[in-house]
């Protein structure tokens, strides 16, 4: 029976504010005669939150995307530059080792070029090789000419000896000779 009054009163005082234009929920009679003790404080009442709208929600989704694909596109630019990085360093070491191995190789082409000029200062050239060798030929063919000459001399001698061992020789003193 309750309900029904209160359903009764209800719709009175609908009737009444739709006459009136305002209605006032924490003032309404039906609540103020209805209840005799006050009501305990519940709290304030928050305002409801404003629904993002599609144009913010759009800007907002825009700048989070923006910043993940940027943030991204930044990992894979360092680790890019880290690769680079790397292999410009790989190039730079073997560069170092083949201008070490350069350098050795020039030295011993400097030692080798050294030795060149010493034994070019110390050794003959063509000129003192013909000369050397010219008068070489000329020794051999005054060695020669002499050789020949002695020969001529000593076969001259033994001819004087056979023509004088025939002249001293006598029947007599051929058969002395044992």
């Amino acid at each position: 029976m309750a309900s029904t009054l209160r359903c009764l009163s209800v719709s009175r005082n609908f009737v009444q504010c739709a006459r009136t234009q305002t209605r006032h929920l924490s003032t309404s009679p039906i609540l103020h005669n209805d209840t005799s003790t006050p009501s305990p404080n519940l709290g304030t009442v928050s305002s409801p939150k404003r629904p993002v709208g599609g144009f913010r929600g759009g800007i907002i989704g825009f700048l989070f995307g923006f910043s993940l694909a940027s943030a991204y596109a930044a990992y894979h630019l360092l680790d890019e530059y880290k690769a680079a990085s790397a292999a410009l360093q790989a190039s730079v070491e073997e560069l170092q080792a083949s201008t070490a191995k350069v350098t050795a190789h020039v030295w011993r082409i400097e030692a080798v070029e050294k030795d060149l000029k010493a034994l070019s200062h110390n050794s003959a050239s063509k000129d003192d090789l013909s000369r050397v060798r010219a008068e070489a030929k000329k020794l051999y063919d005054g060695l020669h000419i002499e050789f020949l000459d002695l020969r001529n001399h000593i076969w001259g001698m033994q001819q004087d000896l056979h023509a004088l061992t025939k002249k001293e020789a006598t029947p007599v003193r051929e058969q002395s000779i044992p």
